[in-house]
Order: C-alpha cells, then structure tokens, then sequence
C-alpha cells in the first residue's frame, strides 16, 4: 500500500472543509454575541424555588449516619 492510498477522494475532502467551514461560521456567530447580563434589575422576576424531597431510603442512611435530616 502506498502511502497515498489512505488520502480521501478530494470531493471528500471539500466536503469536509465545507462542513468545518459552517461549524466555523456559527461559532463565530456565537462568539460575538454580548454576554448575557448579570444585573438584577434585568431579571426583575422572582424565580421560585425547586422543592427538596427526602426519600425514606435516604432519611434511612442519614439516620444511620447521625446525620438527621428533618
């Protein structure tokens, strides 16, 4: 075998230049956009908070560990 055997077909390899060149583009797209903002004024909504449930198992293990999860 010589070593230009393992070299794709070039419509193979524009076909992959094309595809990097595409991802290349929306990354750039991403890259320039403005960060998002971290002002609390901006977000003015009160997020509610995600509930905590304890199953029996690990009030079980806590228990166990002295760890006493009420």
């Amino acid at each position: 075998m010589s070593p230009y055997e393992e070299i794709a077909a070039p419509s193979d390899l524009h076909a992959d230049c094309e595809a990097v060149n595409r991802q290349l583009a929306r990354a750039a797209v991403k890259a320039t956009r403005p960060a998002p903002s971290i002002h609390f004024d901006e977000f003015p909504r009160e997020m509610p908070k995600r509930g905590i449930e304890i199953s029996e198992a690990a009030q079980r293990l806590a228990n166990a560990l002295q760890l006493h999860l009420d």
